[in-house]
């Protein structure tokens, strides 16, 4: 296993496991000293499924490989159902 540095990893092109474009890799979030999740902003197909949204945070377990791309596995997206019931909430009740 090779072990790379968040730096490395910044910038880089994020694919999804069936090989559709989601983005690019921005920043890593840490807890711990331990990657907790990525922020990936959102580009190519994806931004339909996101709505408005610029980017998203990726939780690291959902992330496959890590190597000239990024690889998510597709059950980290959203679906376009689980997007219809979050727009019905009032924006102030969201926590």
């Amino acid at each position: 296993m090779r072990v790379r540095k968040i730096t490395d990893v910044i910038g880089l092109k994020a694919y999804t496991d069936s090989g559709e474009f989601f983005g690019e890799v921005e920043e890593a979030n840490l807890q711990d000293n331990r990657v907790d999740g990525w922020r990936v902003k959102v580009g190519g197909g994806v931004v339909s499924l996101i709505g408005g949204a610029r980017g998203v945070i990726i939780p690291h377990q959902f992330v496959k490989a890590i190597s000239d791309v990024f690889i998510i596995n597709k059950t980290a997206l959203p679906t376009q159902e689980l997007i219809e019931v979050d727009e019905s909430v009032p924006s102030g009740d969201l926590i």
